[in-house]
């Protein structure tokens, strides 16, 4: 399937590892060029990919420092046609320890880097012929079993409520806004600083959990959300898309 992203300009924000890297490669690719956000680490690419892919630094969860990256970008990607907003962060508490702190964070980078990111490259998507931005959700954001996620299921819930609500008010624009809600991906997010044996266990038990029999990649998601900011689903809005293996512990496929 052409993809047709050649010619396209696409944001990826939190693209130093994990998902949001994989997503920048993946859109390289497929022709799109890429600017690759990240927040500390600068990410390191192939040579295959260092045509098409720019690296910028800014914490989203500023907008100041968005504002200096959409400047940036401007000036040596040009307009942008497209957003992935992936950066996020999590904290894990049960509800009853409360922490405040963490979940402003939270708050800050999944959400408000969100908007805050929408924000600043809106006239930008206006003015582009397929604009498409796809928003990184979680399956906890619809419904899941995890404990201690609250915090984290709740800005993902907002999340995707943002991408429904803009959905509808940049109709006119033609501004496609679509969500992504994936379940357990492999990533140095959800299983850094385990052991080995640790990561084995955990791999098993979600694999046991999911009705398709493996665990997530990020390639999963990535070619997805090319599939996404891609004219082949011009005819999708609003939606929100759960990429979780069939897990039968969530409540996900209830809606």
């Amino acid at each position: 399937m052409d993809l047709k992203l050649d010619g396209m300009n696409i944001l990826v924000t939190g693209a130093a590892k994990g998902i949001g890297k994989e997503i920048a490669m993946t859109l390289a690719r497929e022709g799109a060029k890429v600017a690759a956000n990240y927040r500390s680490t600068e990410p390191s690419f192939e040579e295959e990919f260092s045509k098409n892919i720019q690296t910028f630094k800014a914490d989203v969860s500023k907008r100041d420092e968005v504002r200096r990256m959409a400047k940036n970008i401007h000036d040596e990607v040009g307009h942008i046609d497209g957003i992935v907003n992936n950066a996020g962060i999590w904290y894990l508490f049960p509800f009853e320890n409360f922490d405040e702190d963490k979940f402003d964070q939270i708050m800050n980078t999944n959400l408000k880097g969100t908007i805050y990111t929408v924000m600043e490259f809106l006239d930008d998507l206006k003015k582009s012929r397929s604009p498409s931005v796809v928003n990184i959700a979680s399956n906890a954001g619809v419904g899941t079993s995890a404990l201690n996620t609250t915090a984290y299921s709740i800005s993902k819930a907002a999340v995707i409520m943002f991408t429904k609500r803009m959905a509808l008010e940049m109709a006119e624009s033609k501004i496609r806004f679509n969500a992504i809600a994936p379940g357990w991906i492999k990533t140095d997010l959800t299983v850094g600083g385990k052991t080995l044996e640790e990561i084995e266990t955990l791999e098993k038990s979600f694999i046991e959990r999911s009705t398709v029999c493996r665990t997530g990649r990020t390639e999963d998601v990535a070619n997805l959300s090319a599939y996404l900011l891609s004219e082949v689903s011009s005819f999708m809005n609003g939606q929100v898309i759960v990429i979780d293996g069939g897990r039968k512990d969530n409540l996900t496929h209830s809606l």
